[in-house]
């Protein structure tokens, strides 16, 4: 009941209608320093807009290294609670034993260690907002504690007797499956239902776009200035390679990457070449989420290895070309007799060249081949190549397929 009368309380005191959902938006980009503009970005952020002033349970779901962070915060601090506490918990980062007291506190001496008596998260954060990642890793016998604080606003510190309350918000994240956690006996039902009032889901990165670019030269920028070097640029193949890769680990493995890249090649425009030999080369070496599935036929398996293979040759002897050019200039490699190198390198129909890449060809007829297999139904088609539906619709409007 004193649950229903605050968030009445919070109602009347912050009204979401009449709100500017736009500048808003544009307000917490600016404030948390968000980069993109995707739709399903822009989804994720009006949604914890919208219920930020409503004392309501928040899950925020999506991949490990997406950006799940954001989201709380954007929560708390558009919310009424925004002077109060704000406390972020990884929950897979506490050990088993000790998780509870983390959470709720212990009274002195009870269990070992326990030299004085000690207040857990709950009490800590109490009218303001309290951040669960990973929330999926809690043990079942704290999932239970953990529906008791929802339900009632009751907890019980270890080792003691005496009911406590705690007027707190709860915004968890975890980058596992619920449902199927449910389903598995592993992540208590009833816990879910009262977590997932509001659900905001975080885009991987590479449904995102464009974003991608942006985020690789905030992170350039961002080295370049705490470490007073001089920034990377990027070439048009290189931000292509950036989109075609699958990004297994997210934003956080991109900045990894350029980081990279900012340290050891200060001051460079970065190539293609460059950034391929940056990514993970048990991922997949070509930067492109064009994976062959499984369940192909072993001929079209090694067709796509053979043109992977000399895709990545053609691009080695690009590099070795750059190499003597830099150093003989190209008048004495002409006397030395490396014409040859650059026949080999040059196109069979140049007439491809300028504004064709070998990589979006090969794309381009793995797409079609996939759609005529499967009579042009998208989705379908979307499955058999391990890629989202939106993302396949961006790739056949980029690439010309009708």
């Amino acid at each position: 009941m004193w649950r229903e009368l605050r968030m009445q309380r919070l109602r009347r005191r912050m009204p979401v209608k009449n709100i500017d959902l736009t500048e808003e938006i544009v307000r917490v980009k600016q404030r948390l320093s968000i980069i993109g503009d995707s739709p399903a970005l822009m989804e994720a952020i009006k949604r914890a807009v919208m219920v930020a002033p409503i004392d309501l349970s928040v899950l925020v779901t999506g991949p490990s290294g997406a950006g799940k962070e954001f989201f709380p915060k954007i929560i708390h601090q558009f919310g009424a609670r925004k002077h109060k506490k704000y406390i972020a918990v990884n929950c897979g980062a506490i050990p088993e034993g000790t998780i509870d007291s983390e959470l709720f506190g212990h009274e002195k001496g009870s269990f070992t260690g326990a030299v004085n008596a000690r207040k857990g998260y709950f009490e800590e954060a109490d009218g303001g907002t309290i951040f669960l990642d990973e929330v999926a890793e809690l043990p079942l016998t704290t999932q239970a504690r953990l529906l008791r604080v929802l339900e009632t606003g009751e907890f019980l510190k270890v080792g003691s007797s005496s009911v406590q309350k705690t007027d707190i918000r709860i915004v968890a994240a975890s980058n596992v499956d619920l449902p199927k956690a449910v389903a598995e006996g592993k992540f208590r039902e009833d816990l879910y239902y009262r977590l997932s009032t509001v659900v905001i889901t975080v885009p991987p990165l590479n449904e995102r776009g464009n974003d991608i670019v942006l985020l690789a030269r905030k992170f350039a920028a961002d080295f370049a200035e705490k470490y007073m070097t001089k920034p990377i640029s990027f070439s048009e193949d290189a931000k292509r390679a950036m989109m075609l890769y699958n990004w297994p680990g997210n934003v956080r493995q991109l900045k990894n990457v350029i980081d990279q890249l900012a340290l050891f090649s200060a001051g460079e425009e970065i190539s293609r070449h460059q950034m391929l030999e940056a990514l993970p080369v048990n991922r997949n070496p070509l930067a492109t989420p064009m994976i062959a599935s499984a369940t192909e036929g072993g001929a079209e398996m090694e067709r796509k290895m053979i043109w992977q293979t000399l895709l990545s040759l053609r691009d080695d002897l690009n590099h070795l070309k750059q190499r003597f050019d830099d150093k003989f200039g190209e008048n004495d490699l002409r006397k030395s007799g490396f014409n040859d190198v650059r026949v080999l390198m040059a196109p069979e129909h140049p007439e491809e060249n300028p504004n064709h890449n070998p990589l979006d060809r090969s794309e381009k007829k793995v797409i079609e081949e996939t759609l005529a297999r499967h009579d042009g139904n998208k989705k379908s088609a979307a499955e058999e190549l391990q890629i989202s539906l939106r993302t396949l619709y961006r790739k056949m409007q980029d690439l010309g397929i009708s």
